[in-house]
């Protein structure tokens, strides 16, 4: 099957004009009306976030809570889905029943990805028969440095075929992957396998999601939408703690791909800090004054 996979041509990344680009973005100042309004749609595109190994149902239950209710006021949308291990996927089913908040589950060995391709594929399915609506998945980063580029899309197009009616996001770890060029790649053959969205990390590396990581995925999004009119949605995940930070996202992606992808069906952050932050610079646009942190939620 992998030698059925005619690996894509795709453009050399100029390292330097896209940490260029992306410098600019985090120049930007977003203000008044356009910031209340770009907050708010920051928190619909949260993955609220539990991948610990001290995890326990209390802990998922009250990140759930969270979820459907961020802060003590009807001001405020829900965020777009609670993501945590398989295990935890019952508890969150029975907690956000009755919302429009997905269950989003890491799966295939998050997070090394060390294991069959036959275990992994059926972890896929036991999770979704758990009600998973989504299912983060991380390819194997060895066999992409090795070179085996069908086996990379065999595995992803296995899974997907997996997931069924679930959304299948495709965690490419970009830390590991070290070059802008490799990121290119493994976003087109993940894309080319069926991925409803690339995703840049899992958030248990040293090199998560930065600006030029995403720009990149994000022009290879934009390419494949020119050549295909097929849309595919794109998370960046790990070390977005701000608000300001995610407002500058935003900025990229509507540059870079168009309002199109505003919207949590098309574009998410993997985060478990951030939504604190958003929440208190939503506190200051509503009320003039900064909330306390205090006020607000570990999980």
């Amino acid at each position: 099957m992998a030698n059925e996979y005619v690996v894509p041509r795709v453009p050399t990344v100029d390292r330097v004009a896209a940490d260029e680009r992306a410098a600019k973005f985090a120049t930007r100042s977003i203000k008044t009306t356009a910031k209340a309004a770009g907050l708010k749609l920051v928190v619909s595109m949260i993955d609220l976030t539990t991948l610990e190994g001290q995890d326990t149902p209390g802990k998922v239950r009250m990140l759930c809570r969270k979820a459907r209710r961020p802060i003590n006021h009807d001001d405020c949308p829900t965020v777009g889905a609670v993501c945590v291990y398989p295990p935890m996927v019952p508890v969150a089913v029975e907690e956000l029943k009755g919302t429009d908040i997905n269950i989003a589950a890491v799966a295939t060995y998050f997070p090394s990805g060390q294991a069959t391709l036959e275990e992994r594929v059926d972890e896929v399915r036991r999770t979704v028969e758990l009600g998973a609506d989504e299912i983060d998945m991380v390819i194997s980063r060895g066999a992409f440095l090795a070179g085996e580029y069908g086996r990379i899309f065999d595995e992803v197009a296995a899974v997907k075929e997996a997931c069924g009616k679930a959304h299948l996001k495709v965690i490419l770890e970009t830390g590991e992957l070290k070059t802008y060029d490799n990121i290119r790649l493994a976003s087109q053959i993940a894309i080319d396998a069926g991925a409803d969205f690339i995703k840049t990390s899992t958030g248990k590396v040293a090199v998560n999601a930065t600006m030029p990581i995403t720009l990149v995925m994000l022009e290879t999004i934009r390419d494949h939408f020119m050549k295909t009119g097929k849309m595919v949605g794109m998370k960046p995940a790990g070390g977005i703690r701000t608000a300001k930070q995610a407002l500058r996202y935003l900025a990229m992606v509507k540059e870079t791909l168009g309002d199109a992808w505003l919207s949590p069906d098309w574009f998410r952050f993997g985060a478990s800090s951030l939504l604190n932050d958003v929440l208190m610079q939503i506190e200051k646009q509503r009320t003039g004054r900064y909330h306390s942190d205090r006020y607000l939620s570990i999980s």
